[in-house]
């Protein structure tokens, strides 16, 4: 395999140290290219130095001025804001883009890269939550092939390649539960912030624990293998997995079950987005079935986590709901960061939002940035209306 030059959107977040951690382990197959943050401009200046990074993008204009005298006597070439992200994941020398930024501010520059064909290694599942139609086309159409970096897509994306063509019957999408999965909703109620960041099995950004822990992360992971693996949600079967061992399975038409298993390390799935078709050796844990004991499952309880089931709702209605879905509970994660609202207010405002931002069955790309401005416009109208 020839050496691949990296682009990490979102390179200071965890699945972008994750990969330059990968990246370290195997600097004879990689080189980094492009790394881009929004506010992390300390961090942004020690990858750029590390890793004698080409191109460098800070999001934030307010810190555009420090990175670039940081780096003023290394040959990095620093920019500022999102329109340079986009440009530069499309350039000629970039091979592979790592799309890890949070949320829908990831959608235009993972579009970007798509549009000029290049590889897609996608941990930013809002892109496909927010357009998903849109982007399998796009990525159809520019021969951009997406490979998924969520450890549960993965491991689907794996089993279908034993599967050898063969029709799978059923997803098996498995979920650890979070830190609440053994709370009564009375207990949940009352949840902290420090509680909800308290995952039992990953080590994940703020943003993203929260959604582990109402669900909704569950919920968005559901969207996005309907449309990387082109299934509709009645074969999408969400499993609770407290020891996050199996990472996710398919079921085919005989009753024949495929698994992918591992230790809990996202750096798996990265280094086989990124050496796919070839498996790199890995400095990481390896499993120990006797030490493992027993692996679980139990059925997740909507009552307790409602959020998932909006998730499966907005499937089911398409058009702009899933945007509208997605976009409401960015707004409300980042006021329950905030201390603003309580935990079920999350799913209370979400479900509102897709009630009565209006409804566009095939949205175009501009409508659904609209879409998401007239969710975020209406989550944080009711946010304010409650907030402590």
């Amino acid at each position: 395999m020839r050496k691949r030059h990296i682009a990490i959107l979102g390179s200071t977040g965890s699945i972008g140290r994750q990969t330059l951690d990968v990246v370290r382990q195997h600097p004879d197959r990689f080189d980094v290219e492009l790394i881009t943050a929004n506010n992390s401009s300390d961090l942004l200046i020690q990858q750029a130095r590390e890793f004698d990074v080409n191109n460098v993008v800070i999001c934030n204009p307010d810190k555009y001025a420090q990175v670039r005298d940081a780096l003023a006597d290394t040959d990095s070439k620093v920019f500022c804001g999102i329109d340079s992200a986009c440009s530069l994941a499309a350039a000629d020398g970039v091979d592979i883009v790592v799309a890890a930024m949070v949320g829908f501010s990831g959608l235009r520059p993972t579009l970007a890269a798509i549009e000029a064909g290049k590889i897609i290694a996608l941990a930013n599942k809002e892109t496909l939550v927010a357009a998903g139609s849109l982007v399998m086309e796009r990525s159809r159409s520019c021969n951009a092939p997406i490979l998924p970096v969520d450890s549960e897509h993965s491991a689907i994306f794996q089993c279908l390649l034993a599967a050898q063509g063969n029709k799978l019957e059923k997803i098996h999408l498995t979920a650890s539960g979070g830190p609440f999965r053994n709370w009564t909703k009375a207990q949940i109620e009352t949840a902290t912030k420090a509680d909800a960041l308290k995952h039992p099995n990953w080590s994940m950004g703020a943003k993203i624990t929260i959604d582990s822990a109402t669900m909704m992360n569950k919920g968005f992971e559901v969207i996005e293998a309907r449309w990387l693996f082109g299934t509709g949600a009645d074969r999408i079967h969400v499993v609770v997995h407290p020891e996050s061992v199996i990472h996710s399975m398919v079921e085919f038409e005989d009753g024949a079950v495929l698994a992918q298993l591992g230790c809990p390390d996202m750096r798996e799935p990265i280094q086989l987005a990124l050496s796919f078709p070839e498996r790199l050796p890995l400095n990481n844990r390896k499993l120990d079935f006797a030490a493992l004991g027993s692996l679980t499952f139990q059925e997740p309880d909507l009552e307790r986590f409602p959020a998932l089931g909006l998730a499966f709702e907005s499937l089911k209605k398409g058009g702009n709901v899933p945007c509208i879905l997605n976009a409401a509970n960015e707004a409300c994660v980042a006021a329950y960061l905030q201390d603003r609202i309580g935990f079920y207010d999350i799913p209370a405002i979400a479900r509102d939002c897709m009630a009565t931002v209006p409804f566009i069955a095939q949205p175009t790309l501009e409508e659904v940035f609209s879409s998401h401005e007239e969710a975020l416009a209406r989550a944080n109208g009711l946010i304010e209306k409650i907030a402590r």
